[in-house]
């Protein structure tokens, strides 16, 4: 079952749909979907490793836009921007997400941004706190571009020399993958 479906992301990754595809995913991830553009980035990637570069600017453009969504979700939809914060695990209300950025301000964006945390609660959150907008578009450009242009290099650099132990030995690091999904969401909660 695991191989299918890994056939199936490749496959996918090489259609003539997979940049609208991978420009969809990526738009809707930063206001209300949640499965990250990576899972189609990386075997984008792999892939057609030439064309590295030009899918983190697609995935980066994107990123941004859905971030705009998810921005005036927050500022302009409070009461949707705030069930959504609830649904996704983070309750603490208005008045938490202002303390955040009242008091880390453009730091919030630019270290979530980078890291595997869903963008959409960066994004709410920067409306719900009526952050600057220029400075959360800066700011979104440069974690989007950063994460997704680092990935394209590495992926490039050395993605033939991992696919093939990936696809070697794909159970292990399934395995290896989940263990550290777990990990990193116990440490979230912890924190």
């Amino acid at each position: 079952m695991l191989r299918k479906l890994y056939d199936r992301v490749f496959e996918l990754a090489r259609s003539r749909h997979a940049t609208k595809a991978l420009a969809v995913v990526s738009f809707a991830e930063s206001s209300f979907f949640p499965i990250p553009p990576d899972v189609m980035l990386a075997p984008m990637i792999l892939a057609r490793p030439d064309r590295a570069y030009f899918y983190a600017a697609v995935c980066t453009v994107a990123s941004v836009l859905g971030g705009i969504l998810g921005y005036a979700i927050g500022y302009f939809l409070t009461d949707l921007g705030l069930a959504m914060m609830r649904l996704l695990g983070h309750s603490d209300g208005l008045a938490q997400f202002r303390a955040w950025f009242d008091q880390w301000g453009l730091w919030v964006i630019l270290i979530k941004g980078l890291t595997p945390i869903p963008y959409k609660l960066v994004t709410i959150a920067s409306g719900l706190a009526a952050f600057s907008f220029p400075v959360f578009i800066a700011a979104s450009v440069a974690t989007r571009g950063g994460r997704f242009f680092l990935e394209a290099w590495i992926l490039k650099r050395w993605g033939a020399a991992m696919l093939a132990q990936v696809e070697k030995r794909l159970a292990l690091w399934t395995g290896v993958g989940l263990v550290a999904l777990v990990g990193l969401i116990v440490v979230l909660k912890v924190l």
